[in-house]
């Protein structure tokens, strides 16, 4: 098992889980307030949007995303009609919440609509946030995972710039995996694929305001879910951090906003570039499925 390529996929895990507590709290103040620096997992409070989970445990995003690791383990390949069905199973009885993209895709299904044609109009990010599984499982055939990615985004977001922006991060994943630094990959990509597109630009405007603090920085793109903020505040997580996943997460959650999405992007990428090594321990420990996960990466391979 590689170990930058397992690290890719628990840094985005331990990405949605730092963010659990402080998810959409868009006032900083409030969450320095309340939460201090957030440098471990933190129990979600009764306002919380995620008040029925634990320290430890995932938001929704991951949630979804721990599903799609079941399913490739089990099917020893992507699965749409798989994935679909034992992500319809996770909502059945879920006492977490439910975002409208996910509201919405469920009942385009209940209606008989297929995982094809079920997905929402949201353009948030957080449907290309899920892709690390993908990664891992096909990562040594490029056009498949571009495939799997872009089909298990269009699944729950009908956004071309969500599915766009799944491809774009699941490509600089595979050339960090390869050796190249997040940065250069992140133009190299624009330049074989994405050029003189809206990704070109998110991609420039986030590398260049890496010198930035990032509380400013993310609140200059926007803290919210959408592709048109989150994508270019993900980026410069990644370019400023470039050799620090721990600090790119942290950073994330105290920017505020929906630091889940940016986070577990952010820990993908970096996780492919640094390696187990760059994740805390504790974090690695602190993760209710921690063990199910590395079970399921040994199942893959």
């Amino acid at each position: 098992m590689s170990d930058k390529a397992q690290a890719m996929v628990l840094g985005s895990f331990v990405g949605d889980s730092l963010a659990l507590g402080a998810h959409w709290i868009h006032s900083t103040e409030r969450i320095v307030r309340e939460y201090g620096r957030v440098e471990t997992f933190t129990q979600p409070t009764r306002n919380s949007y995620h008040k029925s989970k634990k320290a430890g445990e995932f938001t929704h995003y991951g949630d979804q995303t721990f599903v799609l690791l079941e399913s490739l383990a089990e099917c020893g390949r992507f699965d749409l009609d798989d994935y679909s069905v034992r992500w319809q199973d996770l909502f059945s009885e879920y006492t977490g919440y439910m975002d409208k993209a996910t509201r919405s895709t469920l009942k385009s299904l209940a209606l008989g609509k297929g995982p094809l044609e079920s997905g929402s109009q949201s353009n948030d990010l957080s449907g290309a946030s899920r892709i690390a599984p993908l990664v891992y499982a096909l990562r040594h055939d490029p056009e498949e995972l571009v495939s799997a990615c872009r089909l298990q985004a269009s699944m729950t977001h009908g956004s071309a710039l969500t599915i766009e922006a799944g491809e774009f991060f699941a490509r600089v994943c595979l050339k960090v995996l390869a050796g190249a630094s997040p940065v250069s990959s992140m133009n190299e990509v624009v330049q074989e694929r994405f050029r003189d597109t809206r990704i070109s630009d998110w991609v420039n405007e986030g590398i260049s305001s890496r010198e930035r603090e990032s509380v400013e920085a993310v609140a200059r793109f926007g803290q919210g879910s959408r592709t048109t903020e989150a994508f270019p505040a993900t980026v410069h997580l990644i370019a400023r951090y470039e050799h620090d996943l721990r600090e790119a997460l942290i950073q994330s959650v105290m920017a505020g906003g929906d630091s889940a999405a940016r986070g577990m992007i952010a820990g993908m990428v970096l996780g492919a570039h640094q390696g187990m090594k760059g994740i805390p321990r504790e974090w690695i420990s602190g993760l209710a499925a921690g063990g199910d996960i590395f079970t399921l990466l040994t199942r893959i391979g």
